[in-house]
């Protein structure tokens, strides 16, 4: 019983590495071409991670595998992408630190300072 717990627990690491090494993003695929991009840094949460030229904040968070975008405001509720096209207020996040940011529609940029909103949003 001891050997099989050890294996067990041996594949979840293998599994949670793998899953730490890929993003959501695609690389290959047998008809679309996708050119290499530009690589841009930015802040989220305190921790500098990138995104690729041409990406939204929001599309670059997903591809990182960041899926909450913010929490509803009356029942702090998670919320993430949902339309994509700047109708609906699920992505609303702080960039450079003004609120209510739709995230889905503004285009990423070097050295940007986002971060998650908690609530309706208040200027600093």
């Amino acid at each position: 019983m001891g050997f099989y717990i050890i294996y067990l627990y041996d594949k979840i690491s293998i599994y949670r590495q793998h899953i730490k090494d890929t993003t959501m993003r695609i690389d290959e695929h047998p008809i679309l071409d996708f050119p290499k991009k530009q690589k841009i840094f930015f802040m989220f949460e305190g921790k500098q991670v990138s995104g690729y030229e041409g990406d939204t904040i929001a599309s670059a968070l997903h591809a990182l595998g960041i899926k909450t975008l913010r929490y509803s405001i009356e029942h702090n509720r998670p919320r993430g992408f949902y339309c994509a096209i700047g109708n609906c207020a699920s992505c609303n996040m702080i960039v450079d630190g003004t609120p209510n940011v739709r995230t889905c529609i503004v285009p990423l940029k070097e050295n940007m300072v986002v971060e998650r909103q908690m609530n309706k949003g208040v200027f600093k």
